[in-house]
């Protein structure tokens, strides 16, 4: 067993949500007081309860599109196979994108000749620094890079369907052509949002990726808890 690394954010009410989405609400439903009143356990021994209730996105937080996100056509995530979510990893140095950066082709390939790995169908995640600059503010919605359609489309001729961001979207902030999402839904990729702690990934070579999903039926998403093993 390898040293595991947590790649998600922390869940919480009122988080910064794609500025598309409203962030999530979560509020105590019973907590230990209130659940006195049921009278539960044995005398002398009483049992009591706590409970959340929580309305939420598929999308906020670490999560994982499922290919019906992208397109009418695409697969639900219940129905997507669990393959997808746990394989050999690398993650990429892009420190060097700024905020509202384009990460492109020559940018991907500079950074997997730096990590001294080749591209070839591993889960490719993008250290950017975007978190550490900007979280929990709610500017980490409006300022995150992102991929170009001629780098999506690298990494999917390079065999790597499945990618992870920083930030919100793999898109830039601001878009309404969403380019990368495009050639996710024309080329049959799924991709993480909003992952952290990447930083501890960068110069690690190939690791191992987990990141499953809820299985939420007919879901076009689902939170996750991202983790890296690195031996």
């Amino acid at each position: 067993m390898g040293t595991l690394i947590d790649l998600s954010v922390g869940i919480e009410n009122g988080m910064p949500a794609h500025a598309l989405f409203p962030s999530p609400i979560i509020l105590p439903y019973v907590n230990h007081e209130q659940a006195k009143a049921a009278g539960l356990g044995e005398e002398g021994d009483p049992f009591t309860y706590a409970v959340n209730y929580i309305s939420m996105l598929e999308h906020v937080g670490t999560h994982v599109d499922a290919p019906i996100h992208f397109g009418p056509n695409g697969e639900t995530i219940d129905n997507c196979p669990l393959e997808w979510f746990r394989g050999t990893a690398v993650c990429l140095d892009l420190t060097h994108i700024p905020d509202l950066g384009d990460i492109d082709v020559g940018d991907l390939e500079a950074a997997a000749e730096k990590a001294g790995v080749e591209i070839n169908g591993q889960i490719v995640l993008m250290n950017t620094g975007l978190h550490n600059r900007h979280w929990p503010e709610k500017s980490a919605c409006t300022s995150n890079p992102g991929l170009t359609a001629a780098a999506t489309h690298w990494l999917a001729d390079h065999g790597s369907l499945v990618h992870g961001v920083e930030g919100p979207s793999t898109d830039k902030a601001g878009t309404k052509g969403f380019p990368s999402h495009r050639v996710c839904r024309d080329r049959g990729m799924v991709h993480y949002e909003w992952l952290c702690n990447l930083e501890q990934l960068v110069g690690k070579g190939e690791f191992q990726f987990y990141g499953f999903p809820l299985k939420w039926v007919g879901g076009t998403g689902s939170p996750c808890r991202a983790i890296a093993e690195v031996a």
